[in-house]
């Protein structure tokens, strides 16, 4: 069967070329396009490498919840050895926060723009968090001194609320700058008096100076087992209080040994709800009366709750964890109005005397619609 012939520079379709064939060759591609692929592939790696750099901001979001009645592990949350304990049912929940960012864990932008989006995270920058410099192996041992500290903290503010007797000895840790008792007192020195007071509690040295008025006063010290007296006119600080411009660190004696066991926490801010554990512990019954507390806030020796950070998440995690009963620091108010969820009755808590009293009331079936609250006033 004939064909017709192609065209010239044509080849018949119906024709496969061989060996001895002469091959058209493809058209040359476009630089052009091949510049603009190159430099969207580089572009797309920049980008996701840029995207996983460390940014300066620290987010915060709801962490676990531990409650002081029970276990951590295998382990009881707090456990007594040397007087008569009454392990209690119910939930006294510390709660804490999970924070992405800063020199221990980095936060990325996705990490950002994924809880900007979220409203139960906040996002601060870092230096509102972490001082510039600061280490990941400084922040971990900070962390472990402030929980450590507050559970000392807790043993003596539970003991003295209960009315047991213990030692309580402040030591010198150093002085403020500027200092009142600057080349008068030194660090390693121990408080004994003040205007003839013995110093049994920091709340004694706080009480003379309020009385007082910033007259001077008479400090007595034992410096490396000599005893001292000087005279010093207290100053006024920032919270508008008489003070020795002292740094001063307490050393405890109690009469029977507490332990805390609670493994990669760190910070103060549990002491409030250690010592309401310690309470329930110590007294027959249930101070709870079954029911689910959460709280936070940071205790001293005399049984002050102070303020701590990350309050609205840790309202949520204790929301989610089945809390109907949240302790905050009165000083966190601010931070409390607008962010408490549903089914959660906030107490704002002043002292561990306060926080104990609305405990007492929640387990007895009393009306808690009259403890104190935080408002917008």
């Amino acid at each position: 069967m004939l064909t017709s012939p192609s065209p010239e520079g044509s080849l018949d379709p119906r024709q496969t070329p061989d060996a001895d064939s002469a091959s058209v060759p493809p058209p040359p591609r476009d630089a052009r396009y091949m510049i603009m692929v190159i430099s969207g592939l580089l572009a797309l790696g920049l980008g996701i490498g840029a995207a996983a750099l460390p940014v300066p901001y620290v987010i915060e979001s709801a962490g676990p919840t531990f409650n002081t009645l029970g276990k951590d592990g295998d382990k009881p949350v707090i456990s007594i050895t040397g007087r008569e304990s009454f392990p209690a049912n119910g939930n006294l929940d510390l709660t804490t926060v999970v924070m992405t960012g800063g020199p221990k864990t980095p936060a990325t932008i996705f990490d950002v723009f994924r809880a900007w989006l979220d409203p139960s995270k906040a996002i601060y920058p870092e230096e509102l968090i972490y001082p510039k410099g600061t280490t990941a192996e400084q922040t971990v041992q900070q962390g472990e001194i402030a929980m450590e500290t507050s559970q000392e903290n807790a043993v003596a503010a539970a003991l003295r609320e209960l009315e047991i007797p213990f030692e309580q000895r402040l030591n010198v840790a150093g002085l403020s700058d500027p200092s009142p008792s600057a080349g008068k007192i030194q660090e390693g020195d121990r408080l004994i008096s003040i205007n003839g007071r013995a110093i049994t509690s920091m709340s004694v040295v706080q009480a003379e100076l309020a009385a007082g008025a910033g007259s001077p006063v008479v400090v007595g010290l034992d410096r490396k087992g000599t005893a001292v007296s000087v005279t010093i006119t207290p100053t006024k600080n920032q919270a508008d209080r008489y003070v020795l411009g002292v740094l001063l660190a307490s050393d405890f004696t109690f009469p029977f040994d507490v332990s805390i066991s609670l493994n990669n926490v760190g910070g103060p801010s549990a002491g409030m709800m250690f010592a309401l554990g310690i309470v329930d512990n110590l007294t027959p019954g249930d101070l709870t009366g079954g029911k689910h507390v959460a709280g936070t806030g940071t205790i001293t020796a005399d049984g002050a709750v102070g303020p701590i950070g990350g309050i609205a998440q840790k309202m949520i995690g204790a929301r989610q964890k089945g809390a109907t009963m949240f302790l905050a620091p009165a000083s966190n108010c601010a931070d409390v109005v607008g962010h408490v969820p549903d089914g959660l009755q906030v107490v704002k808590v002043e002292t561990l005397a306060d926080a104990t009293s609305a405990v007492e009331r929640l387990g007895a079936g009393q009306d808690t619609g009259s403890l104190p609250t935080c408002t917008n006033n």
